[in-house]
């Protein structure tokens, strides 16, 4: 199995490391992840917010008062907020999508972990998720985090993306790959 390349770069890359490096000292690495992945929930779920993040037509003082507001709705404070506010004043607000899947590779590598991709078709039970995790283990030799989309085109099975591979397992792939052999015959 090819290693996962946990390097973050670029201006993502140098935010990223800056806070993972700050939330390690302060021993409150996993209570920010938490609070970015909060974010990053909110950032997934509401085109509003995606548009405040992505737009550089906001000013920075409307969008430091729309992302506060934000926060404290959502209940994130302490370094997680000062750090978002941060990229808000520096108009690298647009960023922190990236920046958020830097820190994650960060605290991956940091607790020897891995992370696989995984699209399902709809949302898994704790125990098959446990069960992936297990079986996704044996093949690594790492505890796996599970990044979990469901995407219900893809019919049914699942596909799990592990660095650089990819097993594709989903029905959508084996119902087009007999069509194209009925194709082919015919």
């Amino acid at each position: 199995m090819a290693a996962e390349d946990t390097s973050v770069s670029g201006v993502s890359g140098r935010y990223a490391t800056a806070l993972f490096e700050l939330a390690r000292d302060q021993k409150v690495v996993d209570e920010v992840k938490a609070d970015l992945d909060k974010f990053d929930a909110l950032l997934n779920e509401s085109a509003d917010l995606k548009r405040l993040v992505r737009s550089p037509v906001f000013a920075a003082e409307a969008q430091s008062r729309a992302l506060s507001a934000v926060l404290a709705k959502a209940g994130i404070a302490g370094i997680s907020a000062n750090f978002l506010k941060v990229l808000t004043a520096n108009r690298r607000l647009f960023v922190v999508a990236d920046v958020i899947r830097g820190y994650r590779a960060l605290v991956a590598k940091f607790k020897g972990e891995t992370t696989a991709d995984v699209t399902v078709a709809e949302a898994l039970s704790d125990k098959n998720l446990d069960a992936l995790k297990v079986a996704l283990k044996s093949v690594t030799g790492k505890d796996v985090a599970l990044n979990v989309k469901v995407d219900p085109s893809i019919i049914g099975g699942l596909v799990v993306k592990l660095g650089s591979r990819m097993v594709d397992g989903s029905l959508r792939t084996k119902l087009n790959s007999i069509k194209h052999a009925m194709k082919e015959a015919g």
